[in-house]
């Protein structure tokens, strides 16, 4: 535990000076920023050499936090959030409180509440929602492990968290976009 509340104190340290993150998801290892921030988004498409037309994830603490950042957000989300038994994200029409280069093109947002402790802490120490992006080059696969992710990418964030290293994560989350129409669509299962 001591080391989980080190790791979330030095991130939030680096996350509050606009800088970015290699941290363990719930799914797999991920860039992360503040995501109210464009110039430290601005980076990770850089790090990433990824069009800044091609959105990232948002992982939020909690439902209170979620509603914070959408303007409305569908009953399904909840019954989904809850009953998910993997990582599943979900991509919400009117995003808002968010930096305008994470938004995309057709004003939606994909937003995921964390369940991994770690990002769970560090989330609800910053008061901020936080992206959550693959940690590999745009094309490249993404590493399953911290030992696969490219030099190119550890050199280029600002910290990297040391916990789950030895840890294989190769699963990531489930996408469903869920409109205010009541449409759903299942992007990746």
């Amino acid at each position: 535990m001591k080391d989980i509340l080190s790791e979330v104190n030095k991130c939030y340290e680096i996350l509050t000076e606009g800088g970015l993150i290699l941290y363990p998801t719930d799914t797999v290892w991920g860039i992360g920023c503040d995501a109210t921030n464009e110039e430290a988004v601005e980076k990770i498409y850089a790090l990433k050499k990824r069009s800044n037309t091609k959105t990232m994830i948002c992982l939020v603490a909690n439902d209170f936090m979620l509603e914070q950042h959408v303007n409305k957000v569908p009953e399904l989300a909840y019954d989904i959030i809850d009953l998910s038994t993997k990582p599943t994200t979900i991509v919400y029409e009117s995003p808002k409180g968010i930096a305008k280069n994470l938004i995309a093109q057709d004003n939606t947002l994909a937003i995921r509440v964390a369940t991994d402790q770690f990002c769970q802490y560090l989330i609800k120490k910053f008061k901020k929602p936080i992206v959550s992006t693959s940690a590999n080059i745009a094309g490249q696969p993404t590493p399953n492990s911290f030992k696969e992710i490219h030099g190119e990418i550890l050199k280029g964030v600002d910290y990297i968290v040391n916990l789950d290293r030895d840890k294989i994560k190769s699963t990531p989350s489930s996408i469903i976009m869920l409109g205010n129409d009541g449409t759903v669509k299942v992007i990746r299962e």
